[in-house]
């Protein structure tokens, strides 16, 4: 149904703005959704930025958050390392002329936290 009230028309009511996850320059309860995308990962302070996110969304607001995380069980874990840290960098060498950048990627997807340590950061934060 929200795709059938979806007209071109909204977007002249959406603006895009550069800005630091930790300290976002809005108002409180601001928005009523506040979505990152592949993007808490890169943030140095996640748990400040997750405090700041809850801070502009408006009460009852969604908070929506798209990220890579930890594959379970062990057996699958070690074959999605063998495959990212082994074949993902080389990868984007061929494809985009940059391995640095997708060494980059596998390892900030390995040191993310699992999905049970940021649960319970997001409920430190207050969602």
């Amino acid at each position: 149904r929200d795709a059938e009230r979806f007209s071109p028309e909204l977007l002249d009511h959406v603006s895009f703005v550069e800005a630091n996850a930790e300290t976002l320059p809005f108002e409180d309860n601001s928005f009523d959704v506040y979505t990152i995308a592949f993007g808490l990962r890169n943030v140095t302070k996640i748990d400040q930025a997750l405090k700041d996110a809850l801070r502009v969304l408006k009460p009852g607001g969604r908070f929506l958050c798209l990220e890579f995380s930890h594959v379970h069980p062990a057996p699958l874990r070690q074959l999605y390392d063998l495959y990212s840290f082994n074949l993902i960098p080389p990868i984007g060498q061929l494809v985009a002329g940059d391995r640095d950048s997708y060494q980059y990627l596998v390892e900030s997807i390995r040191l993310f936290p699992n999905q049970q340590k940021l649960c319970r950061r997001m409920q430190d934060a207050g969602f």
